[in-house]
């Protein structure tokens, strides 16, 4: 389970670790929108592993039909992995009582399906209400905002990605960005972007703290 609040870059990390998988050794059902209840989770389950006859069947077919799918991969040496991103939006209870039951499926030596649950903290309460899910989850990983060093390495390091070695925000205005933004970084992208833009308009040799106020004021609503 990865959890966070909004804009810490959960999904993006989920992502990048799916991605750096063998896709030659992996069935990864991506489920990124809320289900109504457990039997539309299952289809949707199905759906996702490629099998698109999911709509027809009854749940107890269903599930026999994942059961298939899922134990073929593992005779072909490929592993399952189940990513539930927006995870928090999952309230049903029948829901979470297939989950439980998916991850029971497994062999004498190894498990058949890996469950990655991505979502903002209020997952964490909805899991415990459900001990018998809660149990089976080995690993826990929290995403908090940047701290002020963080924020700096943050900026530095998507410049220099982007092909930039020449500093373009002064100091003093990462500073500011990371007090506005608070160190979440979907924030700190947000209003770094507009200062590029705004810098290349205006060929600025760089972004300094007295724009980026500008910026802070325009997006309250309190400046131009």
């Amino acid at each position: 389970m990865l959890s966070g609040d909004s804009g810490c870059g959960k999904t993006m990390i989920a992502r990048s670790l799916l991605h750096e998988l063998d896709p030659s050794r992996t069935e990864i059902p991506l489920m990124s929108n809320p289900c109504r209840d457990g039997e539309d989770f299952l289809r949707e389950i199905l759906y996702q592993l490629g099998d698109d006859s999911a709509s027809d069947l009854d749940r107890q077919r269903t599930v026999h039909r994942i059961h298939e799918i899922v134990y073929g991969a593992h005779a072909q040496g490929k592993e399952t992995i189940v990513v539930v991103d927006e995870a928090q939006l999952l309230l049903e209870e029948s829901i979470f009582d297939e989950m439980r039951l998916l991850l029971n499926l497994q062999l004498d030596d190894a498990f058949l399906i890996t469950l990655l649950l991505v979502g903002q903290s209020p997952l964490i309460e909805s899991i415990r209400k459900h001990p018998g899910l809660d149990q089976r989850i080995a690993t826990r990983g929290a995403l908090r905002p940047l701290s002020h060093e963080g924020t700096h390495a943050y900026v530095d390091f998507r410049l220099t990605t982007a092909g930039r070695e020449d500093p373009v925000f002064h100091t003093d205005a990462v500073d500011l960005i990371h007090q506005h933004t608070s160190g979440v970084s979907r924030k700190i992208n947000n209003i770094c972007d507009i200062a590029l833009v705004i810098g290349f308009s205006r060929k600025l040799q760089g972004i300094d703290a007295d724009w980026v106020e500008r910026l802070i004021q325009a997006e309250r609503g309190d400046g131009t």
